[in-house]
């Protein structure tokens, strides 16, 4: 998680409070949470085209099209869904899907273990 962070933290350098230093601050949020992203992202933030300036690229050309008179607004689930697709990370419902369909160990009881 330190290279990520020292990765973002080179992106947006000097972008304090902007919408890159936004979107680094959702991805650092998601790798928190999903090891399988947190690799992916280190990844991905060598290569220029997947620069965090790039990703809110992303996000401002959705807000673009969905401005209502001047102003737009993002929800941080959909910039979550926009960065996902950018990136290549599995999406929440995939996530909720592979936590449903994987049985948790933490629920196995070894009736062997009461004899």
């Amino acid at each position: 998680m330190d290279k990520l962070r020292e990765m973002i933290d080179a992106q947006r350098k000097g972008k304090e409070d902007s919408p890159v230093w936004m979107v680094g601050e959702q991805l650092l949020d998601i790798a928190a949470g999903e090891p399988d992203s947190l690799e992916l992202l280190k990844q991905d933030l060598t290569v220029p085209e997947m620069s965090l300036e790039k990703a809110e690229g992303q996000i401002k050309a959705w807000a673009d099209k969905h401005k209502k008179g001047n102003c737009c607004c993002v929800s941080p689930k959909v910039a979550d869904g926009i960065l996902r697709k950018f990136y290549g990370l599995k999406s929440l419902d995939e996530r909720k899907a592979e936590a449903v369909s994987k049985p948790c160990e933490d629920d196995y009881i070894d009736l062997d273990s009461f004899l």
